[in-house]
């Protein structure tokens, strides 16, 4: 992922600090959400503000990171903190989001909802990751990507509505230009191949979502 602005967005749910991660925020301003505060610290960085309605952020917490300022919500709102935190770091200039702790935790539909805020985001051009440490989600819009995946990595494509021309480069399986439709099996478990170097995936229609579970050749 390019860009001169990236942000990292703390959310509640699980967070494994691998290295790639570390590697994946280098350089990133921070906004953290309510709970997902919790990871500042096993990641290192210093969030520039801590947005939400504060329900799942302990004493404890709040007194650990009293320095960074705050921007309060009521808790009957129309958005979650997640979404509160992503406008923010938009309208500080951001141009691509990696958003950690999306993925996992104890909510099935908060970690629904954070993969469709995150394809709502991609398609109005932004590009997002979404990750938990040991899984990625990478949305997938009409147009050409390269994604960072190891060789070896386990992945999916999941069609959030009917797919056209959908092309997958640099895999086991390859595809080229076929048609996938809403909630088909098709592009369950693939894998990157050996010789790949990161894989390129090309659609011509429709909205996606990548799930993946990057290849660690030392800790495979």
């Amino acid at each position: 992922m390019t860009g001169t602005t990236p942000f990292l967005i703390l959310l509640g749910g699980d967070l494994t600090p691998t290295r790639r991660i570390r590697r994946q925020i280098a350089g990133a301003r921070t906004i953290a959400a309510d709970g997902g505060m919790r990871h500042a610290g096993v990641l290192g960085v210093e969030p520039e503000l801590w947005v939400g309605d504060f329900d799942s952020s302990p004493p404890a917490l709040a007194g650990d990171w009293s320095h960074v300022a705050r921007q309060s919500h009521p808790a009957a709102k129309d958005a979650t903190d997640g979404v509160l935190a992503a406008e923010e770091a938009m309208a500080r200039g951001a141009d691509r989001l990696v958003i950690a702790g999306a993925l996992g935790g104890e909510r099935s539909d908060h970690a629904l909802q954070n993969l469709l805020h995150g394809a709502a985001l991609r398609a109005r051009g932004l590009p997002v990751l979404l990750t938990s440490g040991h899984e990625e989600a990478w949305p997938l819009v009409p147009g050409e990507q390269a994604l960072d995946l190891p060789a070896g990595s386990l992945f999916s494509v999941l069609a959030l509505t009917d797919l056209t021309a959908l092309t997958l480069e640099g895999v086991d399986w390859p595809l080229l230009d076929r048609d996938v439709p809403m909630g088909g099996s098709l592009t369950l478990s693939n894998r990157v191949a050996r010789d790949a170097n990161g894989i390129r995936v090309r659609l011509g229609g429709g909205r996606a979502v990548l799930l993946s579970r990057p290849y660690d050749l030392e800790n495979p």
